[in-house]
């Protein structure tokens, strides 16, 4: 028997089928069984390969690339826990629904089970949170050997890319010697100028236009609420059907519609406080509700949406999302649905003085809390949100963290012609790797990239602003900084009296968990500029002045979890004054 050589070629099948597929950014990190495949990947013309040193940060690095690019990134490890610190990502890939291509080194057949170092079972690692996962066979020196990886690498892409979007994984077991024998370019060149398409649209039906148009011209009192949501198009086509409809448009933080340079006269963007006033809650009640995008930000708004009787309609490309409103679901493309039901609608006046209230009320909202701010004193952590149009340029990604940041992104950031993209990490709504998220966004797309992050989400991916030095990237961070999780100030912990419990004496150590450290030094140490914001007039400044600046700045806001508190309630209260002293 011929001693084994592995051999270039099925490698090269699967750096060449990665990038036919519409590839383009690839996270290798460093390890010794992933070695022949990094090679071919760093090889293959029209890959940029970016190397992590920390799996865990590497794959959400993967995943800001691959939302703001709008196509699959792929990651790299090597064999045994490595790949494991791959699944948080996964996670929030699979409930996001963002395409993520996981390629995981693992060691031969005749070594598993066996005790050797860095050999788990693999297969199959992700369970149900990747919508694929498959085992190729040890590469072989046979044209069969590579043109099967490369048929399954182009179906791993196709599955990750189809509605609804996520993680696939491609387990390939590696056999010594490690150094792949022939060239690894090869005619991998020729792979550049195909440009494989991100994905296809899912197709309108008639007959679910028909139904919703039908529904739309017999309502009387009818909302379109849009979710979560990133679509080029979307805000045009969404906004144009409400025009026909004559329907208020409730747009969260996220749905992408509040900002650009559309028709924003019916987008209601104040809802959250609105929806917590007894005189918006007396209204009249819609007869439809028409949905578009994920669960909304604010439980508020969602809590109202469950308790309507209204009929509604969601519209979703996938297999709708873990809550839908009821059992109606229309499966197609929103962009395209939104247009064709738009130009079915017969013509027709607008809803009157349902629309005009919505719409009153809102105006408003904003009235009361520009005053409100105007007389505020100290520093308030949705003040970035505020002014968040006069902070960025056209063109910017903004990051928003979980838990306190995307709350206060969708309660105060106010419509906008500024063309801005605001992004999260809702899928499974985790504090874990939104620096990383943020910089594979900024590595994806080249463009100004602002992230808000608390300072336990800043703790949690340190990691992040080393891989920001080492690949030259440039983003702006804002750190607001409470000493601890400034949200849980906002739930019930925060208050409970529990017979036994010792609470609310225990709160401090089981929630509010502060840390009582410098963040400063740290920044620094690890190659960020980092700038303390006495005032929210100094931090919005800050940041003005840092996009664009070559390299990560952080703008550090110090806050009270307290204080805090009491200041969005404050400005609830401003809202709620306002409106009900409307007519």
């Amino acid at each position: 028997m011929s001693e084994y050589v592995t051999p270039a070629a099925p490698l090269r099948a699967i750096a060449e089928a990665l990038v036919r597929a519409g590839v383009r950014d690839v996270v290798i990190c460093p390890g010794s069984r992933s070695t022949p495949l990094a090679l071919a990947l760093r090889a293959a013309p029209g890959l940029r390969c970016w190397v992590h040193l920390d799996e865990r940060a590497g794959a959400f690095f993967a995943l800001g690339a691959s939302k703001a690019a709008r196509r699959p990134a792929a990651i790299l490890a090597t064999s045994g826990t490595a790949v494991v610190n791959f699944a948080p990502a996964v996670t929030e890939a699979r409930y996001g629904r963002v395409p993520l291509i996981l390629l995981t080194a693992d060691r031969p057949p005749e070594l598993q089970g066996r005790g050797a170092p860095q050999t788990i079972d693999q297969s199959g690692l992700y369970g149900r949170h990747a919508k694929w996962s498959v085992d190729l066979p040890v590469p072989e020196a046979t044209g069969l050997s590579a043109a099967h990886a490369r048929d399954v690498v182009t179906r791993a892409v196709a599955l990750a890319v189809a509605a609804p979007a996520g993680p696939v994984q491609l387990n390939v077991p590696l056999r010594e010697p490690l150094l792949p024998a022939g060239s690894l370019a090869g005619a991998a060149g020729a792979a550049v100028a195909e440009d494989g398409p991100p994905g296809q649209p899912v197709p309108v039906q008639p007959a679910d236009v028909d139904v919703a148009a039908a529904a739309i011209a017999a309502a009387r009192r009818g909302l379109i609420v849009c979710g979560p949501l990133d679509a080029p198009g979307f805000a045009v086509a969404v906004t144009r059907l409400a025009a026909a409809s004559g329907f208020p448009v409730i747009a969260d933080g996220l749905s992408n519609v509040r900002c650009g340079r559309h028709d924003r006269s019916q987008v209601v963007a104040h809802h959250d406080a609105l929806l917590r006033s007894d005189a918006v809650r007396r209204w009249p009640a819609p007869d439809l509700v028409l949905r578009f995008g994920a669960p909304p930000v604010s439980k508020v708004l969602d809590g109202h949406l469950g308790s309507l009787r209204a009929r509604q309609l969601l519209v979703d490309d996938g297999a709708g999302w873990e809550r839908p409103p009821e059992p109606r679901l229309i499966t197609a493309d929103p962009v395209l649905f939104a247009e064709r039901v738009a130009t079915a609608l017969p013509s027709r006046a607008s809803t009157g003085d349902w629309l005009r209230r919505w719409q009153a009320a809102d105006a408003a909202a904003a009235a009361a809390l520009a005053d409100w701010r105007a007389g505020r004193k100290g520093p308030f952590e949705g003040a970035i949100f505020e002014s968040l149009p006069a902070a960025v340029p056209d063109g910017a990604i903004v990051v928003a963290g979980n838990s306190m940041p995307v709350r206060d992104l969708d309660a105060f950031l106010p419509t906008s012609e500024r063309q801005v993209r605001c992004l999260g990490n809702r899928g499974a709504n985790g504090i874990d790797g939104l620096l990383s998220t943020a910089l594979g966004m900024a590595a994806a797309q080249e463009r100004p990239v602002l992230a808000v992050v608390g300072d336990l989400s800043f703790l949690h991916d340190l990691n992040a602003l080393i891989s920001a030095r080492r690949l030259r990237l440039d983003a702006t961070i804002v750190l607001v900084n409470n000493d601890g999780g400034g949200i849980f100030s906002f739930l019930p912990q925060a208050s409970a009296d529990l017979p036994g419990c010792g609470l609310p004496a225990h709160y401090e150590e089981l929630f509010g968990t502060p840390h009582g450290m410098e963040l400063g030094p740290l920044v620094r140490a690890l190659g960020a500029e980092h700038e303390p914001a006495d005032d929210d007039a100094h931090a919005l400044a800050s940041v003005r002045d840092s996009m664009g600046r070559p390299g990560v700045q952080v703008v550090e806001v110090r806050t009270d979890r307290t204080r805090n508190v009491e200041t969005h309630a404050e400005a609830l209260a401003a809202v709620t004054r306002a409106v009900e002293g409307m007519a």
